[in-house]
């Protein structure tokens, strides 16, 4: 079987678990998980920070024994002072890297800051690219939205510019941010009184059309796509394509099961098509996809591998 290079990245957790959920997860993929890099924080709502702060702390400290590069994530998007304040901390009082996903932060980045771009950066051509990685961005994960093509061409220009691109490869797909939070309004709630509502949809909240068809998923601020996107028999076109690391976004249920199956796809001890079914079986609830890889629909199912 084909051995194909790839790092794996676990991108941040989107969704509000528990505290002793969270903790739990963090701790497997410590011990059990084959992944290289564990991006950590809050990515979507800033009211959430303080429900496992004390847990996340933690949850770095057994990342680094289990010998996982931590990196923190920011918010996708800074609106309030406080926002603002716990931004600029996170570059003047870590050395971790960091990982953008508001360009405002760039208003704070050192020399000496290790940082990355994250998928909710319009990195959308060459000369983005360029200019990013000339102010020390080191690796990109590209929008989730970008055909083959184009992430071939950007793949080419992150080599030459001495940085790496990752690919958003499973999960639940992030597609926008909000000022409003869908969650609480469902809910009869404001923003400022939520009480947290959407901590009881574990993987974001089911949106579904008048006519009654599975169309989105809502996570408090956050659309997502309904489907999962499953790049698990598409890495040989990825390898390719000069992609050098594929993210894996956190979900509920057994996901070290679904790092060890990226890992041995990757690793060529299974084919895509046991990957496939793997994964399959490990949450045959879930609806997968990869139109976007092919500049189709991006719900598009995963074709035969």
């Amino acid at each position: 079987m084909t051995q194909r290079k790839f790092a794996l990245t676990l991108g941040p957790l989107l969704f509000n678990w528990p505290a002793d959920v969270f903790a739990d997860f963090y701790a497997r993929i410590a011990d059990e998980a084959p992944v290289d890099r564990v991006v950590i924080g809050e990515n979507i709502c800033s009211k959430r920070t303080h429900l496992y702060a004390d847990a996340m702390v933690s949850a770095i400290e057994r990342l680094q024994c289990g010998g996982k590069q931590v990196v923190l994530s920011s918010l996708a998007m800074v609106t309030l002072e406080r926002e603002r304040r716990a931004a600029r901390k996170l570059f003047d009082q870590t050395s971790l890297e960091i990982e953008i996903d508001d360009l405002t932060l760039m208003n704070w980045v050192r020399p000496e800051t290790p940082f990355s771009i994250g998928p909710l950066v319009n990195v959308y051509n060459e000369a983005t690219l360029t200019f990013l990685a000339g102010k020390g961005a080191r690796r990109f994960c590209l929008p989730p939205e970008l055909p083959i093509a184009s992430i071939g061409t950007l793949a080419r220009a992150a080599a030459k510019a001495g940085a790496g691109v990752e690919l958003f490869a499973y999960g639940r797909i992030p597609l926008a941010i909000s000022g409003r939070c869908y969650h609480a309004r469902i809910h009869g709630l404001s923003k400022d009184s939520c009480q947290f509502i959407c901590e009881q949809d574990a993987d974001g909240l089911s949106v579904r059309t008048l006519d009654g068809a599975d169309f989105l998923a809502i996570n408090g601020v956050q659309t997502l796509s309904h489907k999962y996107c499953n790049l698990i028999g598409d890495l040989d076109l990825l390898a390719t394509a000069g992609v050098t690391s594929l993210r894996l976004s956190p979900h509920s249920g057994d996901f070290v099961a679904v790092t060890r199956a990226f890992a041995e796809v990757a690793s060529g001890t299974l084919s895509p098509k046991q990957g496939l079914a793997r994964l399959q079986q490990v949450a045959p609830e879930r609806d997968y996809s990869n139109g976007f890889l092919f500049g189709a629909c991006g719900a598009a199912a995963l074709p035969a591998v």
